[in-house]
């Protein structure tokens, strides 16, 4: 039987009011900007947002591989979602994978020239529809630094 005081929570201060906003917003946020942003690529296109992502982080790496979990990493997935996303991609001829030169155990996505190709057309529709859903609102707010923001969103997600 588990004991009993390892599922009780620390006991920690209620959020403020501000975290509380803070926190809502976030949610909302990390709901809908995939959504809309899949919504636009999906429908001209026919790639999800983890599809392009896995993408771009491969035509990133060197020679355009990268070990599955490397990309799991980058995509803030869990391994077993970075497989079905390289499945669903090596389906369309996007991406291969192959045995780790490195080691021989592990495997390698790698991108595929078509891949890259792909990427080149759909880059430009992420691009428009990322600066018609996120970064034309920012816009409109006086003030915003980007790169304080960048930094909170990098540090939210760092695994400690």
């Amino acid at each position: 039987m588990p004991d009993d005081d390892a599922l009780t929570p620390p006991s920690a201060a209620p959020l403020s009011a501000q975290e509380e906003g803070f926190l809502q917003a976030l949610s909302r946020a990390v709901v809908f900007i995939p959504r809309v942003l899949e919504a636009d690529l999906g429908r001209v296109h026919g790639l999800s947002t983890s599809e392009f992502f896995a993408l771009m982080h491969l035509s990133e790496a060197p020679s355009g591989s990268l070990r599955m979990g490397d990309l799991a990493t980058l995509s803030a997935l869990s391994l077993g979602a970075v497989t079905r996303v390289v499945k669903l991609l090596e389906a369309k001829g996007l991406v291969e994978r192959r045995r780790s030169a490195v080691d021989g155990r592990g495997q390698d996505a790698v991108l595929t020239e078509a891949g890259l190709a792909r990427l080149a057309v759909v880059r430009p529709a992420m691009v428009d529809s990322a600066r018609r859903r996120v970064f034309d609102k920012l816009a409109e707010l006086d003030g915003v630094d980007l790169d304080a923001c960048t930094t909170v969103l990098s540090r939210i997600t760092q695994n400690d």
